[in-house]
């Protein structure tokens, strides 16, 4: 196995780790907002939790190895599509975090409450919250973006 080889084997299973991760924090924050008991919530936004760190680890061996392939590649940080590429995982992680702020307080809402039997809707409603749904909707596009540079790589 050649150093390109090795690069674009991490550098593909991190682009894997950093949408399952996306998948799996979606999915969650999804079911979590299905629900109406704080502990089941609480629970499916730790979920959530989880997909969000396998996202911020993959980010950052997407980073690496992206920059390992270019050495190897010789190509330039200067080509369009990938400054294009790395300012839109700039952009999606600003508005993943942005996206991201309503439903940690909504799990950390629900796991204060979740010893208790009354359901709150303030939890509900951090979760529906449309500022942060659509800045995660952008973000996942931001991202599918990314992946669409790397595929077809515009000279």
């Amino acid at each position: 196995m050649t150093s390109y080889d090795l690069a674009l084997l991490l550098h593909l299973v991190a682009v894997i780790g950093f949408f399952a991760g996306m998948a799996l924090a979606a999915a969650a924050q999804v079911a979590a907002g299905a629900r109406r008991w704080p502990g089941e919530i609480a629970a499916l936004l730790a979920l959530a939790r989880m997909g969000v760190l396998l996202v911020g680890a993959a980010t950052l061996l997407v980073f690496v190895s992206g920059l390992w392939l270019i050495e190897e590649t010789g190509r330039s940080l200067g080509d369009g599509w990938i400054a294009l590429s790395l300012a839109l995982l700039a952009v999606a992680g600003l508005l993943g975090a942005i996206g991201g702020r309503k439903p940690k307080r909504a799990r950390l809402l629900a796991e204060r409450q979740a010893a208790g039997t009354r359901p709150d809707p303030a939890i509900g409603a951090l979760l529906r919250d449309r500022l942060s749904l659509a800045a995660n909707a952008l973000a996942a596009a931001a991202a599918f973006a990314i992946l669409v540079l790397m595929v077809w790589r515009p000279s």
